[in-house]
């Protein structure tokens, strides 16, 4: 893997882990789950996260990701 990917990644896992401790404000976790989203990641991490991306995405807080289904 490459160091830019090994980073991001890393920085998603660090966010996630704060949002399952509730230590993200509204706009982190809005800003998490369009990351989630706009990565594909949000469909394959366990359940709730697909469908937190789903809410999120109705109520008009994240956008689907370009050229996908949601």
């Amino acid at each position: 893997m490459n160091n830019i990917f090994e980073l991001s990644m890393g920085r998603v896992l660090d966010k996630i882990m704060d949002y399952e401790a509730g230590h993200l404000s509204n706009e982190e976790i809005i800003s998490l789950f369009q990351e989630l989203v706009d990565s594909g990641l949000a469909g394959q991490l366990q359940g709730s996260y697909g469908r937190t991306a789903a809410t999120l995405i109705k109520r008009g807080l994240v956008h689907p990701k370009k050229g996908g289904t949601k």
